[in-house]
């Protein structure tokens, strides 16, 4: 039987990241998903004694032989001990007497195997999880006409992720308010209705590939011609009699849920692999990482992602540009033409160079560059 106290005490310790550390109330769902398994755990037991509850917090979530923890994925396994951890610091300090026995050495032993942390830190996408360009491009090749315009909407929508790279909460809440195509820039404001993960606010900028942006222009022009800038980007549309008609009606909850269900039509009609809305974003880093030439390229998809750190951005990523690695070092040797006799000349002159006589260089050449 679960101990009620343990029950009441992890539910204060989300209350109290939702309102102390601002983290947004629709996050407190996921803080719980990770620290049920606290409660689970200790079941009947006191969570103050949790040093002495066998068997160890390791060993129930690792349980190979528990259908309920065999499906955890690495990354999962991590972020539920970096919870854990969490807790039973705000325990110590917010509750010093019931946690007592618990000590920091204790805590900072709550970590996962080894095998698992590198899995977790490792983990990366493969080729079959994003869409690219040429699936995006096969989706608006399948014919629409003027008054299709469920399917023109979708085929827009398709355009308009992978351009974005928005996630399909925020992409399903966006209002017209919120896209200024002329400037490709899209405001990611929760504010203004737009559902970001965690709340976070950035404004993004679309990728400009031709042939995409051109059916995004177009189906922001025929939207805002009838609708008010707070309508969905979106759209729910209406049919009566065959005849379908552009809504003002607000998007649902789950707009993001009709998102998918409207692309894994228009992927089938399309005769290409279906792929999630998610899978867009992806589609999306992988174009302009691949597309990127300097590290200021880089970061800057890395904050089109709204990710916090470029690391992130790594993480994920950095399995999908392994074969593009691979090709730009073997170019390497292609693009560089044979040394000329005075440029060799010239490398050997400077190899003889002393210390003060090459920075004297250096600072010469640097002022002619200046100029």
């Amino acid at each position: 039987m679960i101990n009620r106290n343990n029950y009441t005490v992890t539910k204060e310790f989300i209350r109290t990241i939702v309102s102390v550390k601002q983290v947004h109330p629709d996050s407190a769902d996921r803080y719980w998903s990770y620290v049920k398994h606290l409660v689970l755990w200790a079941n009947e037991n006191w969570l103050g004694d949790a040093h002495k509850i066998e068997p160890t917090f390791q060993t129930y979530i690792l349980a190979a032989d528990d259908p309920r923890h065999a499906i955890f994925a690495p990354v999962t396994i991590k972020k539920i001990f970096q919870i854990a951890r969490r807790f039973f610091t705000w325990a110590k300090m917010t509750h010093s007497t019931e946690f007592r026995l618990i000590t920091p050495a204790w805590i900072d032993s709550l970590y996962p195997p080894r095998r698992v942390l590198q899995s977790a830190n490792e983990t990366h996408l493969d080729e079959d999880d994003f869409v690219s360009l040429e699936d995006v491009k096969s989706l608006l090749a399948v014919p629409a006409t003027a008054d299709q315009l469920v399917r023109r909407r979708d085929q827009a929508a398709a355009a308009m992720l992978l351009l974005s790279g928005m996630r399909p909460g925020a992409f399903g809440s966006l209002s017209l308010q919120c896209v200024d195509v002329a400037k490709l820039r899209i405001r990611q404001w929760p504010e203004l209705g737009v559902h970001t993960k965690n709340s976070k606010k950035a404004t993004i900028f679309l990728l400009h590939i031709p042939g995409l942006l051109e059916v995004v222009q177009d189906w922001d022009a025929f939207v805002r011609a009838d609708l008010p800038p707070n309508a969905a980007w979106f759209t729910p549309i209406t049919s009566r009699f065959g005849v379908q008609t552009l809504s003002a009606d607000q998007p649902g909850a789950h707009r993001n849920t009709a998102v998918n269900d409207r692309l894994q039509i228009l992927f089938s009609e399309a005769q290409v692999k279906y792929r999630s809305a998610h899978k867009f974003r992806h589609g999306h880093a992988v174009y302009g990482l691949l597309h990127a030439r300097t590290m200021a390229d880089y970061k800057a998809v890395s904050r089109n992602l709204m990710h916090t750190d470029i690391t992130i951005t790594d993480s994920i990523y950095a399995g999908l540009l392994d074969d593009e690695v691979e090709q730009r070092i073997a170019g390497l040797t292609e693009v560089v033409a044979p040394m000329s006799r005075d440029e060799s000349d010239l490398e050997t002159y400077i190899q003889q160079l002393s210390q003060e006589r090459l920075l004297r260089v250096l600072k010469l050449a640097a002022a002619r560059l200046a100029v």
